[in-house]
């Protein structure tokens, strides 16, 4: 049977991209070889989330003298109960794709799929379950994997990946994090508020990779203030038992730990694809693609991870909207340069646009508009815990070129600063925006006038 689109991966980017074809009349085949929805959904994203949202109602519920409620006794948590909420989130969303999947008749096979070359008018011949698929474009949409580094000793020794952290239904006495980007300090976070000794090792000289450095730095500072051990550009030399032998500036210590979580990034997932029977190109350790999302053959497009551009699920979507759009014949270009991130610890941390670091690497100059959180009015009313910062940066030409925020609730808040780096607002064209009172939101318009 010839379909009009093939896609081999079912997360964000695929199962996007099935829905939006499949709506607009092609006839689409997805494969996915574990489950719908891919890491995002059943080992990243909305689990973490979940997990996180129960670590923040006992953070809530520690601190609810400060607004004038009592709870008698220490709070307790079940973890297991805890696990269980977040795997029947995971089986209810994952129910949701099937069914708009099945909705829209989009053929789900599961299994994995590989590229077994051309047919009949540069056609895709697919490979999976030992049948052959023919289709006239095919997606690739396969994701990333976890990186396990080189360490002395680590094979030797029983440690955590995110997979594992989200299954695991007891408490370690410590723990152990290597690498402090966005997952090792989600989990840095979880696992502080269930009261585990947490020590977080970095060989950067900042937490949070590409985070603004001011804001990270803050943020580092509120969790050390709870109790997290941060040792930044720091090497793990080896792993002996419980013992992380780690060097920092050419002098050895030892971190005790009970349990090891590997956080130290992810890489695409292109093996088994068999690129070469295409002659697909490689960019650096993923698929280059252009800004249309096509890739080096004229019928074969690449969206999500496996780009090694952005490894974020909303990005992904993005990507699978913009290459469908380009397949229905409808131009659109992906565009990066307001691609929100977010940290959901608490309090959370997101960014969008440009950094201060970033500009100042590259020479361009800006001026940037500052504004505690305490400014808003209702992010007073609702937080006794820690401070925040709302932070704006121009460009000369007085627009909106970044938007950096520490505090509860940014994830939420920070798409607003996205829509105007994307249309191009200045200042002066920003502060007429009318914000509700009260909002957290009005922290933005607030800072316009910094």
């Amino acid at each position: 049977m010839l379909y009009d689109i093939a896609i081999i991966g079912g997360g964000p980017a695929g199962y996007t991209a099935a829905e939006r074809a499949a709506a607009n009349g092609l006839k689409v085949i997805l494969f996915e070889k574990n489950s719908l929805g891919g890491v995002c959904l059943n080992e990243g994203c909305i689990p973490t989330k979940t997990l996180l949202y129960s670590a923040k109602t006992l953070d809530n519920i520690k601190s609810a003298v400060k607004y004038g409620v009592s709870v008698e006794g220490e709070p307790i948590f079940d973890l297991n109960k805890i696990i269980a909420r977040k795997q029947k989130t995971v089986r209810k969303l994952v129910a949701g794709i099937k069914q708009k999947m099945s909705a829209h008749d989009v053929t789900v096979i599961n299994g994995e799929a590989s590229i077994s070359g051309e047919g009949h008018n540069q056609n895709i011949l697919i490979s999976c379950n030992d049948e052959i698929i023919e289709a006239k474009k095919l997606l690739l949409c396969t994701g990333s994997e976890t990186i396990i580094p080189p360490i002395k000793g680590l094979q030797e020794n029983k440690f955590w990946t995110s997979k594992e952290a989200l299954e695991n239904k007891e408490i370690p006495e410590s723990l152990a994090i290597i690498g402090g980007g966005v997952v090792g300090i989600e989990f840095a976070s979880f696992f502080n508020s269930l009261g585990v000794k947490v020590n977080v090792i970095e060989m950067l000289p900042k937490i949070l990779g590409v985070m603004d450095k001011e804001l990270s730095a803050m943020l580092r500072n509120e969790y050390t203030k709870k109790g997290v051990n941060f040792h930044l550009e720091t090497k793990v030399i080896e792993i002996k038992d419980n013992q992380i032998i780690i060097e920092k500036d050419g002098i050895e210590s030892i971190i005790e730990a009970s349990q090891i979580l590997l956080s130290t990034g992810r890489r695409p997932v292109i093996l088994n694809l068999n690129l070469d029977k295409l002659d697909i190109e490689i960019f650096r350790n993923g698929i280059k693609v252009d800004e249309f999302m096509k890739t080096s053959h004229p019928n074969v497009y690449a969206c999500g991870d496996i780009t090694g551009h952005s490894l974020l699920a909303h990005t992904a979507v993005r990507e699978g909207e913009v290459a469908i759009n380009n397949i229905l014949g409808k131009e659109d270009r992906m565009s990066y340069r307001a691609t929100p991130g977010v940290v959901y610890t608490n309090p959370e941390i997101a960014g969008v646009g440009q950094t201060e670091e970033e500009l100042t690497a590259k020479g361009i100059k800006y001026s940037v508009l500052k504004l505690p959180m305490a400014y808003s009015g209702r992010f007073v009313a609702e937080n006794e815990m820690g401070n925040g910062v709302c932070k704006l940066i121009v460009d000369e030409g007085n627009k909106i070129i970044g938007c950096h925020i520490l505090g509860n609730p940014s994830s939420e808040l920070i798409v607003i600063a996205g829509v105007a780096i994307d249309k191009n607002f200045t200042v002066e064209e920003f502060q007429k925006i009318v914000f509700p009172h009260p909002t957290v939101g009005e922290i933005i318009h607030e800072a316009l006038f910094a």
